[in-house]
């Protein structure tokens, strides 16, 4: 399954927010090992190495950024995306480009906490808990 991570589950897992971390770690770690094909939309890993700076430091925001990489796939963002996300449909623009650039590179799903940004999307979209419930779903199958 190719799924496209909002930067929200992400964060969960590397802020360590206390509510949310342990079925991001879940995920995450089923990207790791191979169980699912994750990506992150390049603004994500910007996005994330930002906030981790501010919150960490850079060297922390380094390691981060690199394991990131080393895990996800990446996907790019290109002109065409960012005109494609000018989407009138989405009321977020970077809602918007993750999922246009999740469709580049035809993701089954996007998995995040922010449901109602992704109404609209053209791909179905799971919070977390959701998205472990599908896959042991699909474990039984």
């Amino acid at each position: 399954m190719k799924v496209l991570f909002d930067t929200n589950v992400v964060l969960d897992l590397l802020l360590n927010r206390d509510e949310f971390v342990g079925d991001a770690s879940l995920l995450i770690s089923k990207v790791d090992a191979g169980e699912i094909d994750g990506f992150l939309c390049a603004t994500t890993i910007t996005t994330i190495h930002y906030l981790l700076e501010k919150s960490l430091n850079s060297s922390q925001a380094a390691i981060h950024t690199k394991t990131l990489l080393n895990i996800f796939n990446i996907a790019p963002v290109s002109s065409e995306i960012l005109e494609k996300a000018l989407n009138p449909k989405f009321d977020d623009y970077e809602d918007s480009v993750l999922h246009e650039a999740g469709l580049g590179v035809d993701v089954d799903s996007i998995v995040t906490r922010d449901y109602t940004g992704f109404k609209h999307a053209a791909v179905p979209v799971y919070t977390p808990k959701e998205l472990i419930a599908v896959l042991a779903l699909e474990l039984k199958y």
